[in-house]
């Protein structure tokens, strides 16, 4: 592991050094401040239409990955192995045919996390919903997966099986010891 350690002492208060080797780690006083280096980043997306029953929680299917620097994603879930901050995005299409609601929600390790959007359906409009947000993972057991809840009445018909109509990705910003 490679290691910067400040302190208060050399020059303007700060003292760096390093063996030159694998993940840098950022100390001030032996305090980790944080982990740089083989930071996990992916992007994945749905090429095909998925019908989402009504008031359902439904897992969304991202079949497709852009790419995938440190083999995190499988079977639609990113499951980070870098304990850390982790910005967040997804993006799902709708089509404009009923009314109601449709709510975008990541979810980490099994639960809820947050709703990332809600967006209001109508008959006259297609539905983009996009959000995001930073979340922190363990680096071990934590997972993280996105899903989506409408309440039209019936089943309705998410993304367009284009990478524009339904997407996933994210990255560390931060890594932690």
């Amino acid at each position: 592991m490679a290691l910067i350690n400040t302190t208060t002492t050399g020059v303007l208060g700060t003292t760096i050094f390093g063996d030159g080797s694998g993940v840098l780690t950022v100390q001030q006083n032996g305090v980790t401040l944080g982990i740089f280096g083989n930071q996990p980043a992916f992007s994945a997306y749905a090429t095909a239409t998925q019908s989402i029953s009504n008031s359902t929680a439904t897992k969304v299917v991202y079949d497709t990955e852009d790419f995938d620097t440190n083999s995190n994603f499988a079977s639609n879930r990113f499951t980070p192995t870098v304990a850390g901050y982790y910005q967040i995005n997804a993006g799902l299409f709708c089509a404009g045919s009923a009314t109601g609601g449709n709510i975008l929600s990541l979810f980490k390790t099994g639960s809820e996390y947050v709703q990332l959007t809600r967006t209001l359906l109508s008959n006259a409009f297609n539905v983009f919903s996009t959000g995001s947000c930073l979340v922190y993972c363990n680096g071990s057991t934590d997972y993280l997966e996105i899903f989506t809840t409408q309440n039209s009445g019936s089943t309705l018909n998410m993304g367009n099986g284009a990478k524009a109509g339904c997407w996933f990705n994210g990255c560390l910003l931060i890594g932690s010891a």
